[in-house]
């Protein structure tokens, strides 16, 4: 995207959208993100009922900036190309405010996101991705389009994990035989030298991008990245990175191929398909949800490269704030790799409540919340029967675990036939209901009794897809402790998040990496903030007073893992 931003003062945008060329009508929902000049939402088709991504750009804005010819292209680039790991173009038309873009929708966001989460993905998961990206790629360039932006954020993610490259706001057409572009485009950390050096550049710079996508996922930071631009620029120009001695040799292999300054000496899109990276390992057909948050089941990625190689709250607070546990779970020995979360999270919530954010009458509207960090997994329901047996509970994806008073823990995948059982020391053995061993049947027997207890008794928060087949390397977050006060329930999960239910019936999802909380309503209406946008812009005061709460119990939680 362009690095100019639009102004905050856009204008309205309508609830219903017609485009009355094809005679169809959009109803406008909920807030799905922003980024140049545009606004997307989710808009979907009064008649049929399919639900699209729409792209809204101000013409005034547009006016403004000079970006009539770049949309214009923009769109005649993208409404040309029809391939399954290019985000789909299905129709465009303006009104006298707005020019409007309906594109196919990517509910699982951008692998940006991914990234957040994960930091560094296995090999195994990234030569899904990068498969995907480098046919994707091949399409674009067979067809004489330079992409010119690809990122992280710009290899969005359908319900399936399908990468789909999208934002052809900086593509480009080769005319001719040995053309060379000389605009200067690009974002920094993914920006080729040659662009940098204006010395003319072509297809090989979404090679140097596809490069620092490949590093990003497997080192957990791009090649270049630095505390300013001038010094990542400098870098860029020497080709000044370093890959770590962890990263596989045919993988190191692959990334300095494609991370060379003279362009005529990277591999074109199609000889990449060739690196022994790609040829010599099993390429996933697809990923389960949970890679999203939590890498795979390690046994199963050996077995298959084995295979191919206010007062009202103040008066809460005052009467809350140091309220005393009443239950909790037992703490196993393995929590070392757990507290570095929570103390991170507990310095993200002292700053914040140092920053002493406005106080406001009602929560941020929808264009201040970022769905791009709403968490992947929360828990539904839980049942407290640690006076006998533990502590059982359901994640959104109707998954569910049983914290037993022992310290060890039985997990249930989504599928209903896949168990994980884990050891006081953290070891994780894989099982299904139907072959366990004879010592584990009292504790499956359990685990039933609490799936039954809950499906039957409790209500439940958020739903989730299965796909059996693909759950088979899942590896879902689980419960690591708990406690309980007298008016909520503290539930920390092993990919960091800390979600606080209270008696009020709203809850509150804390999340370390990405920096965010997320307030799901008596409605089970989701709202997530980063807390840098609410150190600068505010929260209602029933929202704060949670946060203060949240950051005391924080407190407790480090103690409990000391």
């Amino acid at each position: 995207m362009s690095s100019i931003k639009p102004d905050d003062k856009s204008s309205d945008i309508p609830e219903k959208l017609y485009d009355a060329t094809a005679r169809r009508t959009y109803k406008r929902l909920r807030f799905f993100g922003k980024g140049g000049f545009a606004k997307c939402y989710e808009i979907m088709d009064v008649v049929t009922g399919e639900v699209y991504a729409g792209k809204i750009v101000s013409k005034k804005l547009m006016m403004k900036h000079n970006q009539k010819e770049k949309m214009t292209q923009e769109i005649t680039i993208h409404k040309s190309l029809n391939h399954r790991n290019i985000v789909g173009f299905h129709s465009f038309f303006d009104d006298p405010l707005n020019i409007y873009i309906v594109l196919e929708l990517c509910k699982k966001r951008s692998m940006m996101e991914l990234h957040k989460r994960r930091k560094v993905i296995t090999d195994y998961e990234c030569r899904y991705y990068i498969h995907q990206v480098l046919t994707g790629v091949k399409y674009l360039h067979d067809r004489h389009i330079i992409h010119r932006d690809l990122k992280l954020g710009n290899l969005f993610l359908n319900d399936e994990l399908h990468v789909k490259i999208g934002d052809f706001g900086l593509a480009t057409k080769i005319e001719f035989e040995g053309e060379r572009k000389k605009t200067l485009c690009g974002t920094p950390n993914y920006i080729a030298p040659e662009i940098l050096n204006k010395k003319g550049h072509s297809y090989e710079v979404d090679v140097w991008s596809i490069g620092c996508v490949m590093f990003t996922l497997l080192v957990g930071q791009p090649p270049f990245e630095t505390k300013s631009l001038k010094d990542t620029y400098t870098k860029i120009r020497k080709c000044d990175y370093r890959l770590p001695s962890t990263i596989r040799t045919n993988a190191a292999e692959m990334i300095c191929s494609m991370l060379q300054s003279d362009p005529i000496k990277r591999p074109s899109v199609t000889q990449m398909f060739d690196f022994d990276f790609m040829c010599s390992a099993h390429i996933p057909a697809s990923l389960p949800i949970s890679c999203l948050t939590m890498a795979p089941r390690a046994d199963q990625l050996e077995n298959a490269d084995r295979m191919d190689d206010t007062r009202l709250e103040s008066s809460f607070l005052k009467n809350n704030l140091h309220d005393a546990i009443t239950a909790s779970g037992t703490m196993s020995r393995h929590n070392e790799g757990y507290r570095t979360d929570i103390e991170n999270l507990y310095k993200q919530l002292s700053s914040l409540i140092a920053s002493k954010p406005p106080k406001l009458a009602t929560n941020l509207d929808d264009e201040n919340t970022d769905p791009a960090v709403q968490p992947l997994f929360w828990v539904s329901k839980w049942v407290d029967y640690s006076d006998k047996y533990g502590f059982g509970y359901q994640l959104c994806d109707e998954g569910m675990g049983v914290m037993f008073n022992d310290t060890t823990k039985l997990i249930m995948l989504a599928n209903g036939l896949n168990v994980h059982f884990i050891d006081k020391e953290g070891v994780e053995t894989y099982m299904d209901i139907h072959n366990y061993p004879p010592q584990m049947e009292k504790k499956m027997k359990l685990l039933s009794y609490f799936k039954r207890y809950m499906t039957e008794h409790l209500v439940k928060a958020g739903a989730g897809a299965v796909n059996i087949e693909s759950d088979q390397i899942s590896r879902i977050p689980h419960l690591h402790t708990w406690f309980r006060t007298m008016c909520a329930v503290v539930m920390h999960l092993t990919n960091g998040t800390v979600q606080l239910n209270f008696s009020d019936h709203q809850k509150i999802i804390l999340c370390p990496l990405m920096r965010a909380v997320t307030l799901m309503d008596n409605n089970k209406n989701f709202r997530t903030y980063r807390f840098s946008t609410i150190q600068e812009q505010g929260c209602s005061s029933d929202l704060y007073q949670k946060i203060r709460y949240a950051h005391e119990k924080l407190k407790k939680l480090l103690e409990k893992l000391a």
